[in-house]
């Protein structure tokens, strides 16, 4: 579970995240929306300890990021909206990169690589230099490796983004999956048709704070709107509004 309590965030005068607070439950897929400049990638930042928030925590199965960092990682996965691949390492030396760094012996290693390559059809891909690669062998890789150490929590920023038709739909059922083994999976993405799919929780962050937390369609019916996306615009418009 991922709680987040009361951040904040400026840059000089910029107020980028101010009062955040919403938490994403074990066992269900949460997702994280906002237009462009809301806040929503310097919160992902703040959560997977890449940034420091000025005020506020985050804890990760109880965990207090300031106070345990490494604890808090050793219990994230995390697909950062840079995917970062070494292009000269094969899919799987790229994974296995990341296991050793998470301390893992040769043997579990081993498994934990041999499983997730079968879990996400891989296996021809496995020996081949990630250069070159496809969006979509790009993002496989990149979640295999950020899974590579059984972590109960993920924070997945775009995991669709670019993908073929195809490539989604199973992207889709391998994160029903990993939803389905109880795990909390924290989901940001811009294309709704993938929240309305995916997610169990909408948090929709704007001008750096909250303005609304519930499931996608509690929102559709507060707002009345007909679909996710004219909900959002609604709330979108209306926290413009009020910050005017």
């Amino acid at each position: 579970m991922i709680e987040v309590q009361n951040l904040h965030k400026s840059f000089g005068a910029v107020k980028a995240v101010e009062d955040v607070s919403f938490s994403a439950r074990d066992g269900e897929i949460t997702g994280l929306l906002g237009p462009n400049g809301a806040g929503k990638t310097t919160t992902l930042r703040m959560l997977y300890t890449l940034m420091k928030p000025e005020r506020g925590r985050v804890l990760v199965d109880g965990r207090d990021a300031a106070a345990d960092p490494l604890g808090v990682r050793r219990a994230l996965g995390v697909l950062p909206d840079a995917r970062g691949l070494y292009k000269r390492l094969t899919a799987r030396e790229n994974i296995e990169y990341f296991g050793r760094l998470h301390g893992l012996d040769e043997a579990t290693l081993r498994r934990r690589c041999d499983a997730l390559i079968a879990a996400l059809d891989m296996a021809a891909i496995a020996g081949r230099r990630t250069e070159g690669f496809s969006q979509g062998e790009r993002v496989k890789t990149a979640i295999a490796r950020a899974l590579v150490h059984d972590p109960k929590n993920l924070i997945l920023d775009e995991p669709t983004n670019g993908l073929d038709v195809m490539a989604t739909r199973a992207m889709r059922e391998f994160l029903f999956g990993l939803r389905a083994e109880g795990r909390c999976v924290l989901f940001s993405s811009h294309i709704m048709q993938e929240v309305v799919a995916l997610c169990d929780r909408v948090v929709v962050i704007a001008h750096g704070r909250v303005v609304a937390d519930a499931a996608p369609q509690t929102l559709r019916e507060q707002t009345g709107a007909a679909s996710l996306e004219d909900a959002f615009v609604q709330i979108i418009s209306r926290s413009e509004t009020r910050a005017a």
